[in-house]
């Protein structure tokens, strides 16, 4: 391909044409003009591990409201708060805390009210592993998001205290009564005619991906689904178990998108687009639901119970209410929804008894695994063979934080050398944003101290 634009993953739903329309180089680099960077790391201090939850320590952070933390809710997550308390503070009590967001409080504010600054995590200050419980109205995304540079963070959104309560149990009974699913990796990855993002997708991540872990998955099996066979039927066969129920799920797609308060934007924002939609040249008008995997297409056959799923789509894990990414020096951020909202999808998916769904705020970025035009895999691979060798998901995710880090020092250095009037090259900073944003995008759904549930 000699277009020089750069092609970003999502599809409107409502035209069937791409969410954002190719940039230049040249126009990426504008944009950022005006962006702070701030550089930061994520590890603990030497001496802990962080596959022990009796060293790492766990916590649960719930929103304060005018009366307190709804007591409703702490009860009904009552099963999973005693399990990890069990847990955690076998050694050292304090290693395991319920905690609360107060009203106004910033990330920074809520560190240093429990003596943490800038830095690695000590557990006996502040557990590693931390369960944000709400929506983002109350614990922000920006708080999450912020929250996990240094500790492995995750998080239970539900519209009912019912699903807070299922989940809880769904934890507890594939921690403790054995059984589990097959060792079955599954790789599900649509490729679409006429379409970039896809191309790039299968080409650069995917393939890669599936030879690099297919020659090193001692006691596993690999399954690819890719391209037209990457159905919605297939995907939701996959869910269902028909031919095996995979411990692992990961898929590469478009996630749709919606107009901001489109009827269908909380129901579907961030379904997984299947083999079924044509590609961008094909589609005429609105993208058909048929096309898509979205929460309602679960159906009741889905056997997803101790499930982890990982699936690299724009908008998979949640939308925030405004776009932090077209805004120029004088332009206001565009209004994506009415508010910040988790997907739909992971939250189903959650309530049905899957462990965890790692995903994405805001869009995608296809440079996190395409690096000056070779495929760049290993954050990827190592998360990935992380989770099959048993790691809690929050910390299989330190690569994500490990690349970011990396990435913000070197971009704060090209546009920290753009304010001093230094030429730098339009190309390699478009670079370097568009791996920093999605590096940082990636989210736990879900407690982020599960692990893969297998049969032993």
């Amino acid at each position: 391909m000699n277009d020089e634009r750069w092609y970003f993953n999502g599809v409107d739903a409502t035209t069937g044409g791409y969410l954002e329309a190719p940039m230049s180089p040249g126009d990426v680099l504008e944009m950022l003009r005006s962006r702070p960077w701030r550089p930061e790391a994520k590890a603990m201090v030497p001496g802990f591990e962080a596959r022990s939850l009796t060293e790492s320590g766990w916590g649960a952070v719930f929103p304060r409201g005018p009366e307190g933390v709804d007591p409703a809710l702490r009860e009904a997550l009552r099963p999973l708060l005693d399990h990890r308390q069990e847990q955690a503070a076998a050694c050292k009590e304090i290693r395991y805390r319920e905690l609360e967001l107060r009203r106004g409080e910033d990330l920074d504010g809520f560190l240093v009210r429990h003596g943490r600054g800038p830095g690695p995590v000590h557990p006996d200050r502040l557990p590693y592993y931390l369960l944000l419980v709400g929506d983002p109205a109350a614990l922000p995304f920006g708080f999450q998001t912020g929250l996990d540079v240094q500790h492995a963070v995750g998080r239970l959104c539900f519209d009912t205290l019912e699903d807070y309560h299922a989940y809880a149990c769904a934890v507890v009974r594939a921690e403790t009564e054995g059984g589990g699913r097959d060792r079955l990796l599954d790789l599900f990855a649509p490729r679409h005619p006429d379409d970039p993002a896809t191309e790039l997708s299968s080409d650069h991540l995917i393939a890669p991906l599936a030879e690099r872990l297919e020659g090193d998955l001692e006691g596993w099996r690999l399954r690819r689904t890719f391209g037209e066979d990457a159905t919605r039927q297939a995907l939701s066969g996959l869910f269902e178990g028909v031919a095996g129920r995979p411990a692992l799920l990961f898929t590469a797609s478009h996630g749709t998108g919606f107009p901001c308060g489109h009827p269908d934007q909380r129901e579907r924002q961030g379904a997984l687009l299947c083999q079924d939609w044509p590609g961008p040249v094909e589609s005429r008008g609105p993208t058909p639901p048929e096309w898509s995997f979205a929460a309602a297409d679960l159906s009741a056959r889905a056997d997803v119970a101790g499930l982890i799923a990982f699936c690299f789509a724009c908008y998979g894990a949640g939308t925030p209410a405004q776009d932090d990414y077209t805004h120029r020096n004088d332009w206001k951020p565009r209004q994506l929804a009415p508010q910040d909202f988790v997907a739909r999808l992971p939250q189903r998916l959650l309530a049905r008894g899957a462990l965890a769904v790692i995903g994405h705020l805001e869009r995608a970025w296809s440079q996190s695994f395409l690096w000056q035009g070779t495929a760049q895999v290993d954050v990827f691979e190592s998360v990935l063979k992380l989770l099959l060798d048993g790691w809690p998901v929050g910390g299989a995710m330190e690569y994500f934080n490990q690349r970011y880090a990396e990435l913000a020092t070197r971009l704060t250095t090209e546009l920290n050398r753009t304010l001093t009037g230094a030429t730098v090259d339009a190309r390699e900073v478009t670079r370097l944003w568009t791996a920093h944003n999605d590096a940082r995008g990636y989210v736990v759904a879900g407690d982020p101290a599960v692990r893969v549930n297998v049969t032993r």
